[in-house]
């Protein structure tokens, strides 16, 4: 977006948080405009314009010697800064303190204790419930600073120099598991960098489609529609802004939908007044280009990539001159942090619409992405702006690659972990039985990618000690990234991983209980209620060697997620439909994110 004058601003620097965008959502929330800037192109005369700096969180550890780092002049500006995590280290670290690897890393949400209430943490009880994601801590302060919270091991959770209006938190206030994140970004913008709240939704949304003109000039737009709301909201947006004789759209059935997707997509567009589109079936195609492949980040990578095959071959089969026409896509923000969006982020995982030949399309200016700033509820708010169904927003997210990355794949060899590691972790909880599943998912930890260990919990279905004892066992052990509660059978037996590809076979057999577990919860009206529901099929087990996880989360922006709490007499309901089928076992993925992403792979 271009360069705005009329409102004050807070300049966030991404030092390469899978948070950093989400920090920006957050200000636009309290209706204050906010910049991203990375490090390497700072302005620093752009900077002094700005009415508060936040330090954004990073992978990196401030005291190795190629983390990422800026002139710590930036501190001397007389303008309020505030550091989140490793935003905090860089002021300790710039300021003469120091910062050292804690005991453990912290992941997931954790108890503090406020000392000084009257600053950033004005209005706040004595004890707070914050996100914590991070491995390094600030061990003594600068001179000049105060601490301002401690966690209950006495780790320093916040320090401030109230003179220098300087500030600094060792937990994320952006996000939405912070009890009173909000209250702490309010204090900062408004009470201490005292903005003005002059920022609406309405002027963001004029500036996108003033960039939409820009970007596609006298060209046209062939525009990817998976029927999923990021698409369907990118189409109707694009046709909007630039009528329907420049904009057409494309829904590919690449044999990893949903069932009935295709044609309920077909029906859903025309009934809105969409004709500019077609289905095309490529199952075929896109099921022979992974078929062999086991490992998760290659499969996105080839499914990327085959969507630009098929666009250019359909493009072709119109008649369509594609150097007049760029691609669309419905991409969000979160989908550019786990594939190292901004410049320091580390990479997650790759979606499938940012594989390289994706990359290399945006660096040439043939692919323009309308929601690329925004998250989840607010492509929603879009799409009733602009007049679409609620039939068709409120709809559960689905990943592009569908089910491709949900039937996980192996090649028979077990991911076992050192067994006195793993002795401690089947000892470490006295009232569970606790055991480490043969495969490994991908997660986030710190804001690092994690392909770990999945830890197995038996025992009592209580869902908030179970949810404690997954905090502290992905806290504990870095190994272990995600966890899952065995729901059926009640046995104890050995679980064996065997060798399995993506067939045809497999991906039918999720998809009917993927329908059906759907059909279950919208009887049930949860529908709303859970934010998003994977449902993972595993090549483990003692008999079939198919099983099944079940991972219901609640969530805003899909930037962090809790897992959902199913009540138990639906859950029985579930596990009896899914015990019809040829499964071993049924799980129930207990873990947050982080540590583990919503999706397994």
């Amino acid at each position: 977006m271009g360069e705005t004058t009329d409102f004050d601003k807070i300049c966030i620097i991404d030092f390469g948080s899978q948070y950093t965008h989400l920090i920006s959502r957050r200000i636009r929330e309290i209706n204050v405009y906010s910049e991203i800037i990375v490090p390497g192109n700072i302005n620093f005369s752009k900077i002094k314009k700005c009415k508060g700096i936040i330090l954004s969180g990073g992978p990196d550890s401030i005291y190795k010697k190629d983390s990422v780092k800026i002139n710590k002049k930036i501190l001397e500006f007389d303008i309020p800064v505030l550091g989140i995590c490793y935003g905090m280290q860089f002021i300790s670290y710039f300021s003469g303190g120091i910062v050292k690897p804690g005991i453990k890393k912290e992941y997931g949400k954790a108890e503090i204790k406020i000392i000084n209430k009257n600053s950033i943490f004005k209005g706040l009880s004595d004890k707070e419930i914050v996100w914590m994601s991070h491995g390094d801590c600030v061990s003594k302060i600068p001179e000049g600073f105060n601490i301002s919270a401690k966690t209950d091991q006495e780790i320093i959770a916040g320090m401030e120099n109230h003179e220098k209006k300087i500030y600094g938190v060792q937990f994320h206030p952006e996000v939405v598991h912070t009890v009173n994140g909000m209250k702490i970004l309010k204090n900062f913008i408004l009470n201490i960098c005292k903005c003005r709240q002059n920022w609406t939704m309405e002027h963001f949304l004029d500036e996108i489609q003033n960039e939409i003109k820009s970007i596609v000039k006298k060209r046209k737009v062939f525009m990817l529609v998976s029927g999923g709301v990021d698409s369907t909201v990118s189409f109707a947006l694009l046709e909007k802004v630039l009528g329907e004789k420049k904009v057409y759209g494309l829904h590919i059935d690449n044999g990893f939908m949903r069932k009935n997707e295709s044609e309920f997509v077909k029906r859903a567009l025309e009934k809105i007044g969409f004709e500019n589109f077609h289905v095309a079936d490529y199952s075929i195609e896109f099921l022979a280009a992974v078929s062999e492949v086991t490992d998760p980040e290659k499969k996105r990578n080839i499914i990327g990539k085959k969507f630009i095959d098929v666009q250019k071959k359909e493009l072709s089969k119109l008649n369509l001159d594609e150097k007049n026409w760029i691609l669309g896509q419905g991409t969000i923000y979160p989908d550019t942090i786990e594939s190292s969006g901004t410049k320091h982020a580390d990479l997650i995982k790759t979606h499938h619409n940012r594989v390289p030949i994706i990359q290399k399309m945006i660096r040439e200016g043939r692919i323009i992405e309308p929601i690329s700033h925004l998250y989840k509820d607010e492509v929603r708010e879009l799409g009733r702006i602009i007049g679409l169904p609620v039939k068709l927003i409120d709809r559960h997210p689905f990943p592009g690659p569908g089910l491709s990355i949900r039937c996980l794949c192996s090649d028979g060899k077990s991911e076992l972990l050192d067994q006195d590691y793993a002795n401690k972790i089947n000892k470490s909880e006295p009232d569970y039985e606790i055991s480490v599943l043969p495969v490994k998912s991908v997660g986030v930890q710190g804001d690092e990618r994690s392909y770990k260990h999945c830890a197995l919990i038996q025992g009592e279905l209580i869902w908030k000690q179970l949810g404690n004892v997954s905090t502290r066992l992905t806290n504990k052990f870095f190994e272990i990234n995600r966890v899952v509660f065995q729901l059926h059978p009640n046995n104890n037996k050995l679980i064996k991983i065997k060798k399995a590809l993506l067939t045809k076979k497999r991906l039918d057999l999720l998809r009917e209980i993927d329908h059906n577990v759907n059909k279950i919860i919208k009887n049930y009206g949860l529908m709303e209620k859970i934010w998003q529901f994977p449902i993972i099929l595993i090549p483990i087990g003692y008999n079939h060697m198919e099983s099944v996880v079940l991972r219901p989360v609640h969530s805003k922006e899909a930037m962090t997620a809790n897992f959902f709490h199913i009540k138990k007499d639906i859950l029985q309901i579930i596990i009896k439909k899914i015990r019809n089928y040829d499964i071993d076992y049924i799980f129930y993925d207990i873990t947050n994110k982080p540590p583990g992403t919503i999706e397994w792979e």
